[in-house]
């Protein structure tokens, strides 16, 4: 007869079991994970330098050991996210998304009655509230670069367009929603988390599909804070 330590035992039910409750990350549902299918959506266990912390956010036991379960879940968030290669490896992409999360100014938007956007400069993040309720977000961003930075104060959206073009730079603006002067929000149409992009010409770009939930919830006239200052501008 095999016998197991109080510890071993533990580990393996914890890496065995499945995950009974779903963790909410940025607004979307993590679903109920199975270790058993960890094999067949290509999440091969392996735990990365970030580990303990990236449990910590998702809900996870910390133990700092990746199980398939862990695998799973950390790859769906970096899918929910656009990091890439989204493997389920707790790297330092990942562990820079989950600090910039985790650290937003939840507080720091105030009180409106209704939908209002929120954005907060210094940690890149965004979200959206109801009557002072966060209902989607916290979720990663990019605003502009210096000498074309996205400016901290009230503001309204002003016009939307499903799509248009840039008259300037030429580029498309999906989900397209001016709160100031040429200035709004839209999906990206790069990769949001290049560490070579230093930044935006001022507009706040947004995951594919975080813009479609907020082109969703506003409408021209739906008050807009941001607030703090991006690094480095």
């Amino acid at each position: 007869m095999i016998r197991w330590s109080r510890r071993a035992l533990g580990r393996a039910l914890r890496r065995c079991a499945v995950l009974s409750a779903a963790a909410v990350i940025g607004g979307a549902s993590l679903g109920v994970l199975l270790p058993s299918t960890a094999q067949a959506a290509g999440c091969a266990p392996r735990t990365g330098p970030a580990q303990r912390q990236v449990e910590k956010y998702l809900g996870l036991p910390v133990d700092g050991t990746a199980s398939a379960a862990d695998c799973l879940a950390v790859q769906r968030f970096q899918r929910r996210m656009d990091i890439r290669p989204a493997a389920g490896y707790a790297g330092p992409l990942t562990s820079k998304i989950v600090s910039r999360l985790s650290k937003a100014s939840l507080g720091s938007c105030g009180y409106s009655a209704g939908i209002r956007v929120c954005v907060d400069l210094t940690h890149q993040v965004f979200w959206i509230t109801r009557s002072g309720q966060r209902i989607h977000g916290p979720a990663p961003i990019r605003t502009g670069r210096k000498g074309l930075t996205t400016p901290a104060g009230t503001f309204k959206i002003q016009d939307r367009k499903i799509s248009t073009v840039s008259t300037i730079f030429k580029v498309r603006l999906p989900y397209w929603q001016r709160f100031y002067r040429d200035m709004g929000f839209h999906q990206t149409t790069t990769y949001l988390h290049d560490s070579g992009s230093p930044g935006s010409h001022g507009c706040i770009n947004l995951l594919p599909a975080d813009a479609r939930v907020l082109w969703k919830y506003t409408k021209t006239g739906t008050p807009v804070k941001i607030f703090g200052r991006k690094p480095g501008t």
